[in-house]
């Protein structure tokens, strides 16, 4: 019985394709049933192969309902725990399920989602960690109230002095993350009320770069603000400079130790 002749293998220089990055989209929402069905379908028609989340915190209306009739995976706190909160539990479940990038915008319809993908190709640029929209270097002026105007000013000069980068608008929920970031956002070292200036020191002394870039923003006009009255600012104003100066005050290394892109920590392995 002759036996069939063996083959060589055949060379060949062909390589595998590489994977599209996963990126995911997440909307934090509280009571935005007005808002949030329009808000995941300018995602959707505006980015292709996306998966969004949107972080239902704690809402007493239908916005759970309208996010998963739109299409959105919702995950739902029992109770309203905060903006910071459910930030969080956005980044949490972005380390968990393997996503490469995340693009962070709210469910007021403030942001415009048309603006989503010159923020993902700016944070897919290589040495840039996190990129910020900012409403102040739109072509079109942003228009806002003349308190958060000066808010942006006050918070923006001290980001940049302390950073010595360019900060126009360090109050911005748009933000697009790389992966090493939302890791170092779901340690307990993420401010959970009021992520703004403080987090832009933060990501600087830990070594990330950041990067801002224009965006559309709209004012809003019929959501619930979480800086709306007259107290809120003023304490938003002492809470954001004593969050600033233990930022200041806090251990460099310690910071750098948190950053390092290795293994899932075990404080990102569960949803909150």
């Amino acid at each position: 019985m002759v036996k069939p002749e063996r083959l060589a293998p055949v060379a060949t220089t062909e390589r595998p394709e590489k994977a599209e990055p996963k990126i995911l989209i997440v909307i934090p929402a509280f009571n935005e049933e007005a808002n949030i069905s329009e808000v995941i379908g300018g995602v959707f028609r505006s980015v292709q192969d996306v998966d969004i989340l949107v972080i239902n915190d704690g809402s007493t209306d239908s916005t759970a309902f309208c996010a998963q009739q739109a299409g959105a995976t919702v995950v739902s706190h029992p109770f309203n725990m905060g903006y910071g909160v459910a930030c969080q539990t956005g980044f949490k479940y972005a380390v968990r399920h393997g996503y490469d990038y995340l693009v962070q915008l709210d469910g007021d319809g403030q942001h415009e989602p048309s603006s989503i993908p010159d923020m993902i190709a700016a944070v897919q640029d290589s040495g840039v960690d996190v990129v910020l929209g900012s409403r102040w270097l739109a072509i079109e002026q942003y228009h806002g109230p003349l308190l958060r105007k000066f808010g942006k000013f006050f918070f923006g000069f001290l980001a940049s002095t302390i950073t010595r980068h360019q900060v126009t608008d360090p109050t911005t929920g748009f933000q697009a993350l790389s992966r090493p970031v939302f890791k170092f956002f779901s340690s307990n070292i993420y401010p959970i009320d009021y992520p703004d200036a403080d987090v832009i020191i933060m990501l600087d002394r830990a070594g990330f770069s950041v990067k801002e870039v224009p965006v559309i923003m709209y004012r809003n006009e019929t959501g619930q603000s979480m800086h709306a009255g007259l107290l809120r600012p003023i304490y938003y104003g002492i809470k954001m400079m004593m969050s600033i100066l233990m930022t200041l005050l806090r251990d460099d290394s310690d910071m750098l130790r948190r950053k390092a892109p290795h293994a899932v920590p075990p404080w990102a392995r569960e949803v909150t």
